[in-house]
């Protein structure tokens, strides 16, 4: 408790409490405070002191509290942290007795930051090895990507268990290893098989431990090993390779050699084994002895013996080449000097001057050639045939209109009478056939630059000339219309002058004599004659020969289409 005596203690008067309290002092003798009040505030004025110094004892407490805890949580994460890590760390621990606290916490501190660091360094070298095992587990298992995430144990980060992984990787090595040495012998094995080659003695030549057969455990699987498989596997991948182009560039020669001789199937069956593969690929093949090397040989000496019968036959197939391309010709309706082509074709093989093979080349060329011109004329053909059709129905349609007994009861003239309906229909269509087929003849001539030619004669030609015949022969009809007209005039004037018919006998003459269709159609004789023939028909048919005339009362079914020809 203060007192008076107190103020003026001259140690306590440098204190800022004892200044206050000296000015407290006289402000109450000025005032005249008495002796209980000033003890009342004096007393409360300790009671305050009190509390403060209370307050800051119960914060010291506290301070002190939380060091201690804080010391606590330190030294209990240190000994979980060297728990985790498994061993006496060479970091200096500092001895918990000794020291202030905060002297202790601060010795703490470094040591509990280190931990933590190697702690850091071990879990990274945890997640390497298990990621390197995992990635290997998953190659074993034939899978491409990782199945699950997982996640380093952080309670056990051991050395002992850090080597365990190690260990456990060092034997998944080995096992990826073991089943990649397999993989090799396992290809190899397919491969010799292939190619017809000894396996064991492959194997042999690339480690003797590759061919015991009492385990899988006493094969060698060093990476000289390895790198013998993986040679030894390129090496016979690249003989297959060429095995393979070799069976193909000999399955092609023999197609073509069978194909060029009209070999039969019989024969071809023979060496279906190697025509098989004329467009497979390398992975396709993989039947056992497909490629083997006597199966080669026996190509080669087939192809051989191919080609020195091609030679001894080269003069037949040539001929036949040589049918073939007049075939096309005369399909075409293109006229060509038969005898002289086959007579040149003769000498050139008989000379010897050209290689046979260049020569059936050059024949080939020269068949694509013809087929290739032919579907050029092949639409302007089409118009041909109907053209002629049509102009055959037109001259059975003449020889018709000029029997008298056409429509008598006879047998037949019905269907006779429908032919003729159709070879109306088919005769008014001519006229537009023409101008088509002019059109047509002329672009296909423009697009060329050469006449077209129908067995030797310029089509347009053949068309001009019909188209003057056609006019001759209205011109004609019209002629004989006039005189029969004029004829049934004359008759008429002589029965009413003399009241008689003329005698039939004796025919009104003329002081022009009127020409029939039959004497025209003679005088164009070159163009009817053509016309007669059938283009479908065969070659041998002679292109003199009159188209017969039919006979009264001729009886014939049309085997046309009986729709009308379309230009």
């Amino acid at each position: 408790m203060f007192t008076l005596d107190d103020v003026h203690n001259p140690l306590l008067a440098e204190t800022t409490c004892g200044s206050l309290l000296l000015q407290l002092q006289k402000i109450w003798d000025e005032v005249g405070e008495s002796d209980q009040e000033r003890d009342k505030m004096l007393l409360q004025l300790e009671q305050e002191c009190l509390n403060v110094y209370k307050r800051k004892v119960d914060q010291a407490a506290k301070s002190k509290a939380h060091l201690l805890q804080a010391l606590a949580d330190a030294n209990r994460e240190v000994n979980a942290l060297l728990a985790s890590l498994g061993e006496k760390s060479s970091i200096n621990i500092p001895d918990k007795a000794s020291g202030t606290i905060k002297a202790r916490l601060a010795a703490v501190a470094p040591a509990l930051e280190q931990l933590w660091m190697q702690k850091e360094e071990r879990i990274k070298q945890f997640s390497d090895v298990q990621t390197q095992i995992q990635k290997i587990c998953v190659e074993i298992a034939g899978s491409d990507k990782l199945t699950q995430s997982f996640k380093v144990d952080e309670s056990d980060l051991s050395l002992k268990k850090l080597k365990e992984f190690h260990d456990h990787l060092q034997e998944l090595h080995k096992e990826k290893r073991l089943d990649k040495v397999l993989e090799f012998v396992n290809k190899l094995h397919d491969m010799c098989g292939v190619l017809g080659i000894d396996f064991y003695s492959t194997l042999k030549d690339v480690h003797p431990s590759l061919i015991d057969a009492t385990g899988a455990q006493s094969k060698s699987i060093s990476n000289d090993t390895l790198a013998r498989l993986a040679k030894s596997d390129v090496s016979l991948e690249e003989v297959k390779k060429q095995r393979l182009r070799k069976h193909q560039d000999l399955a092609a020669q023999l197609i073509a050699l069978w194909n060029l001789m009209d070999t039969s199937e019989e024969e071809r069956r023979l060496f279906d084994h190697l025509t098989c593969n004329i467009s497979s690929s390398v992975d396709d093949v993989t039947a056992p002895g497909a490629l083997a090397l006597y199966l080669i040989e026996q190509a080669e000496v087939e192809v051989e013996r191919l080609d020195q019968l091609k030679a001894s036959r080269m003069k037949e197939i040539a001929l036949k080449k040589q049918g073939d391309l007049e075939e096309i010709f005369a399909r075409a309706h293109i006229e060509i000097d038969m005898k002289a082509a086959r007579e040149k074709t003769v000498a050139m093989i008989e000379s010897g001057n050209v290689e046979p093979s260049k020569l059936l080349a050059d024949m080939d060329a020269q068949i694509a050639k013809a087929k290739e011109e032919a579907l050029s004329r092949k639409d302007i053909l089409d118009k041909v045939d109907k053209w002629m059709l049509a102009c055959e129905e037109e001259s059975w349609l003449e020889d018709y209109n000029m029997d008298e007994n056409r429509y008598n009861g006879s047998r037949g003239a019905h269907l006779n009478l429908k032919r003729a309906e159709k070879a109306r229909i088919l005769v008014s269509k001519i006229p537009g056939l023409v101008d088509t087929l002019v059109a047509k003849t002329r672009t296909w001539e423009e697009e060329h630059g050469m006449a077209f030619a129908y067995d030797g004669e310029p089509l347009l030609t053949m068309l001009d000339k019909y188209v003057v015949m056609r006019h001759d022969r209205e011109e004609e009809k019209r002629r004989m219309r006039d005189q029969k007209k004029f004829n049934e005039q004359l008759n008429a004037e002589q029965e009413a002058m003399f009241g008689t018919k003329p005698s039939p006998l004796r025919p009104v003459s003329s002081s022009k004599k009127v020409l029939g269709p039959r004497v025209n159609a003679a005088l164009n004789g070159g163009l009817n004659r053509r016309l007669s023939i059938n283009q479908s028909g065969p070659r041998s048919v002679k292109r003199d020969n009159p188209r017969p005339v039919a006979p009264l009362n001729y009886v014939a079914i049309s085997k046309m289409d009986p729709s009308p020809i379309t230009p």
